[in-house]
């Protein structure tokens, strides 16, 4: 073992050399190597120490290993792990209590990763067309938005306008349309052409991996709107943008909408475990009958008994308040620093984005580099977006701290 470790049992330099050897490429990652987390930091095997400004995609807003959250898992650990769902478990229908209590919803289908939550999503909203709506088979419409990101397999990439999700993997799911982001006159057109085909239309509050692109005020509620108008299903998939991110519990909270289907994920389980939910009242969740859809790990009880003390701490703590207030204090450091690079900066909550103007070959990625040299990481989106998205328990001190280091690397520039 490296004389020089302080955490783990490979150095960072051999971490990376084996993932490339005997890992798939297809992700990209900054070249630090990560060993321990605890709160809003993290430390490679080195010892070295770095903010965490991308929290796991927002899946850590609870902070890394949050004693809560550990101790659920271990103490479910100890007694039972697994059952599939050919058994009832002692832990779900606890769970599925408390968390449609908690979002106000009759019921609430579990399932694991974020993407399983968006494709149960547009399953239920097909059968929902079908069953209750009327639709003739087999021509259900799902609409998404321009520049959105859902996640990753054949269903939802097909909904996807990035070349990077899309090139090399046809042909595409049929029955996907697609409209402009934040603009729900174009909604608003093609379900007065085709409406009564229509299931669902399926948008993220604030488009993450499209740069922390926020839509106008306003936005969420002329869509869902125009969604009741023309009885389509209004879903939101709020697996990054939900679970107090963006300062509101749910950022839909903003203009009071209320979905017809809730999807969430990420911070559903403090990044301790993959656990994702989707809930919607009982005329679309009873339209999938048994048989019809599930997943072997969906509602398991140890991802219950976490999911419910992740839950717990973002109330107990008020996490939401606090990424609201941080959130505007933080944005207001970063708009104050001056350079010629630095165009644009965005967000709600802790969930911010800063438009960059790449110049004499710097772009967002570099940048992005040179954080990490001061102790600070996050990550590009695209070649001019960084997103900086702390553990919403960071506190003003670190943050107005994270502030300085991002002024100074612009000064650098």
């Amino acid at each position: 073992m490296p004389e020089n470790l302080k955490y783990g049992t490979i150095s960072s330099k051999e971490a990376m050399e084996l993932e490339d050897k005997y890992g798939a490429h297809n992700y990209a990652p900054l070249p630090v190597v990560l060993a321990k987390g605890e709160g809003v930091f993290v430390w490679d095997p080195e010892g070295n120490r770095y903010y965490d400004f991308l929290s796991a995609y927002s899946a850590v807003n609870q902070g890394h290993c949050h004693p809560k959250i550990v101790n659920a898992l271990m103490e479910q650990a100890k007694e039972l792990t697994l059952t599939s769902r050919a058994f009832f478990n002692n832990k779900l229908g606890d769970f599925e209590k408390y968390i449609t209590e908690f979002f106000g919803y009759d019921m609430v289908l579990m399932m694991n990763t974020g993407a399983e939550g968006v494709e149960t999503a547009m399953k239920l909203a097909r059968k929902w067309a079908y069953k209750v709506k009327g639709v003739e088979a087999n021509s259900a419409i799902i609409i998404f938005a321009e520049g959105n990101f859902h996640g990753r397999t054949i269903g939802i990439v097909s909904a996807s306008t990035d070349p990077d999700c899309r090139d090399g993997f046809g042909p595409f799911l049929p029955g996907i349309e697609k409209v402009p982001y934040n603009d729900p006159a174009a909604l608003k057109a093609f379900l007065e052409k085709n409406g009564k085909n229509v299931a669902a239309f399926i948008v993220e509050p604030i488009q993450g991996e499209a740069g922390v692109n926020v839509p106008d005020d306003g936005y969420l509620k002329a869509c869902y709107d125009i969604c009741k108008e023309h009885n389509v299903l209004f879903v939101a998939d709020e697996i990054q943008t939900g679970l107090a991110r963006t300062g509101k519990m749910l950022a839909c909270d903003y203009e009071n909408v209320r979905p017809d289907m809730l999807i969430l994920g990420k911070a559903l389980s403090g990044g301790v475990l993959p656990v994702s939910a989707v809930l919607a009242d009982r005329e679309i969740m009873l339209t999938i009958e048994p048989g019809q859809h599930g997943s072997t790990y969906g509602g398991f009880p140890l991802a219950c008994a976490v999911a419910k003390a992740a839950l717990e701490v973002l109330k107990e703590e008020n996490l939401a308040q606090r990424s609201f207030e941080l959130g505007i204090k933080f944005r207001e450091d970063l708009k104050a620093i001056e350079h010629p690079m630095l165009k644009l900066v965005r967000g709600k909550g802790l969930l911010t984005g800063i438009v960059v103007e790449p110049k004499d070959g710097i772009e967002a990625y570099d940048v992005c580099l040179m954080l990490k040299e001061r102790g600070l990481l996050c990550k590009q989106t695209h070649r001019h977006i960084i997103r900086l998205a702390p553990p919403l328990t960071i506190t003003q001190e670190q943050l107005a701290e994270v502030a300085n280091i991002i002024k100074e690397v612009f000064q650098t520039l």
